[in-house]
């Protein structure tokens, strides 16, 4: 009865948000009232009861440095913004189009680990609406740079929601888990993932093209929508941890009994599911490195797939006008690329 129960809940946190508008608008709210039924049902139904003061206190708690350098970022990028703008064209122009087009994804990716992806994927925009490049080319910039931000923003708590999750998931596991876990056990595969979409960037090359022929979002974001993000981060992030607790039951039963190949190619379903909430439902405390590994490489990579796997996608498509199309022409077959080459490197070699 349990294990139906929370299956349903699964399935409705997964296609929900994609089949009605008003619950993708309001995930945050919508994934809170699903981790408290999640919970309570296990917490009735299940063997070990999962509502208890370390939860809730955990809860409260590991949200807040993510939605801490969500605000703190917001509000240092919309100070910098107009300056940020002004560099772009001229270090462009000194250093060539190829190698800018290489280091700016690269540095995205890398620093997005301590701005956190929100914040890379705003600069993204920022440096996308400068350059006046034709469209063509400047959507294949922002896509690969947020294959990178997604990337590199899971090395670390503060980069992404995902990974947040994955270390408040893993905590009291048989693993040494702080703050450098997922650098230390992942940053191998990662970062040279991050490069390898770095030199794609700079082999490819836009035509020069008017402001009305190119991506453009010239927009500064006021104070409230800073401060009203931030705090939609914290929820986010609190609603996942407590629903990655109600799954547990599921978790310990079923998923922590699967290999780590098949657990890499089911997370392709990253691709049009939001990537924490798949960590939150599927990591656990008893699985093995390997597990681990399958679970968020395939969530990770598979996240720049199209516009809902992943935040910087979200926020790239918005503001510079991407349609889900456009973003799939380009992010299928470099993210199945990918996906090839890094279970060969994983599972194979």
């Amino acid at each position: 009865m349990l294990i139906f129960i929370l299956l349903l809940v699964f399935f409705l946190i997964l296609f929900l948000p994609l089949l009605i508008k008003k619950v993708e608008r309001n995930l945050e709210l919508f994934l809170f009232v699903m981790a408290v039924v999640t919970l309570t049902s296990s917490h009735i139904l299940g063997p070990v009861p999962l509502w208890n003061t370390g939860l809730i206190e955990s809860s409260l708690i590991e949200p807040i440095k993510l939605a801490l350098a969500t605000f703190a970022f917001g509000f240092l990028f919309r100070a910098f913004r107009e300056t940020l703008k002004k560099k772009i064209v001229s270090i462009e122009g000194k250093i060539g189009p190829r190698l800018f087009a290489s280091l700016l994804i690269f540095s995205l990716g890398m620093l997005s680990s301590v701005i956190t992806a929100i914040i890379a994927a705003l600069i993204l925009c920022e440096v996308v609406s400068a350059l006046s490049l034709d469209k063509k080319y400047e959507t294949i910039l922002t896509i690969l740079a947020c294959f990178s931000i997604g990337m590199g923003a899971a090395l670390t708590p503060v980069g992404e929601p995902l990974s947040t999750i994955a270390i408040a998931k893993l905590r009291g596991s048989q693993h040494d888990v702080n703050y450098l876990f997922l650098l230390k056990l992942i940053g191998v595969y990662i970062i040279p993932g991050v490069f390898l979409v770095s030199v794609a960037g700079g082999f490819l090359r836009g035509g020069q093209a008017s402001k009305y022929e190119s991506l453009s979002e010239d927009y500064p974001e006021t104070f409230k929508t800073i401060a009203i993000r931030a705090w939609k981060v914290y929820i986010f992030v609190m609603a996942l941890i407590l629903l990655g607790t109600g799954f547990k039951p599921l978790i310990d039963n079923h998923i922590s009994k699967m290999p780590g190949q098949v657990l890499y190619w089911i997370n392709m379903t990253s691709a049009v599911l939001d990537n924490a909430t798949l960590a939150a439902a599927e990591l656990g405390p008893n699985m093995n490195a390997e597990q681990i590994k399958g679970i968020l490489m395939g969530i990770i990579i598979s996240g720049g797939i199209l516009i809902p796997g992943n935040i910087p996608n979200i926020i790239s498509s918005s503001k510079l006008g991407i349609s889900s199309r456009a973003w799939a022409v380009i992010g299928i077959p470099m993210g199945v690329t990918l996906m090839g080459l890094y279970y060969v490197v994983l599972y194979i070699l």
